[in-house]
């Protein structure tokens, strides 16, 4: 694991998403890296894509449990008008603010937001704030498990919370979809290896006001990381580009980096505002229109190469939803 906030205090630990304020930090998002699950494609059978398996959002552990759900659940409508959200996990506590029903969706899954299909349109536009607080024995057990252990469990308790307040109910499936491949361009990588315990004094910083390592930050048309593992700019890029992009780059280690480029029409879904409001990132200046596409400056600013591909990926389609009710 990339070394991230996780020093200063047990519920940066469990941190899965820190503060993406993207009107608050005019118009870029700013990640905390462990928080960005990788999505785990699963191999299609034999013959072609795997048929779909119909069940409610709350799945059972393999050990034939129910799954760890949320003792008491507050749900609520966002009304705030801005576009900030925020996710996180305390010590016995889950916290969001301003999230839409796919976001959970994909957090809970562990999946990207195409990776999701069907549902109404109010999945992708109503915004939500929600207080969970676990149950004792939960809170008391989770921080002694391992991060992944610790992570699956979180995401199992807000697939209870799913199925329980939206009534969610998917059918699972693998395609063979579109991808990218991130590889080494032919003259070799043009990356700066990141220094242990680097505070990173001009950097980026953190919540706490001090720089860290296994942070990015992205806006239109750049992306910024420090101290990032490959596998996490590959799982941005895949956000921005809307298709999966795979690590074959075979490089180790962690790196700092700084992508700019000019922006596509469509491209970087991620910083889209819900529909028919305005986007997000409005008050962040256009960047240059003369600037490299995002392929050209991967190759030129970071010496790797995104080759078309095709890769198997479990699709989540929504069978169905209901808006939750407001407590």
């Amino acid at each position: 694991m990339i070394p991230n906030l996780a020093n200063k205090a047990n519920f940066i630990g469990r941190l899965l998403l820190t503060t993406i304020g993207i009107a608050a930090v005019g118009g870029f998002l700013l990640f905390s890296l462990p928080s960005i699950p990788q999505a785990r494609a699963q191999s299609p059978q034999a013959g072609g894509a795997q048929p779909p398996a119909t069940a409610s959002a709350q799945s059972t552990q393999t050990t034939g449990e129910p799954s760890p759900s949320f003792e008491v659940t507050s749900i609520k409508p966002n009304r705030s008008g801005d576009m900030f959200i925020r996710i996180m996990f305390q010590p016995g506590r889950f916290t969001a603010n301003g999230v839409t029903t796919k976001h959970l969706i994909t957090m809970a899954y562990n999946v990207k937001d195409f990776q999701v299909a069907g549902g109404p349109g109010w999945i992708n536009s109503e915004r939500y704030d929600i207080e969970a607080k676990e149950p004792d024995s939960i809170a008391e057990e989770l921080p002694k498990l391992p991060p992944d252990q610790r992570e699956e469990q979180s995401r199992l308790m807000i697939q209870a919370l799913l199925a329980d307040r939206f009534k969610l109910k998917l059918s699972h499936t693998t395609k063979e979809l579109p991808a990218y491949a991130l590889v080494v361009a032919k003259n070799g990588p043009k990356l700066q290896q990141a220094r242990p315990g680097d505070t990173y004094p001009k950097g980026i910083k953190g919540p706490d006001g001090v720089g860290h390592a296994g942070v990015m930050r992205m806006g239109p048309g750049e992306l910024t990381g420090q101290g990032i593992a490959i596998k996490f700019l590959a799982r941005l890029l895949s956000e921005q580009l809307g298709r999966d992009v795979l690590d074959q780059t075979g490089l180790k280690g962690n790196y700092d980096l700084t992508l700019k480029w000019t922006p596509e029409p469509g491209e970087g879904m991620m910083l889209r505002g819900p529909e028919g409001g305005n986007p997000g990132p409005e008050s962040a200046p256009p960047p240059e229109s003369s600037g490299p596409s995002i392929f050209t400056a991967i190759q030129e600013q970071l010496g790797l190469k995104l080759e078309p591909t095709k890769a198997p990926a479990e699709v989540l389609m929504i069978d169905h939803v209901e808006k939750p009710s407001e407590n």
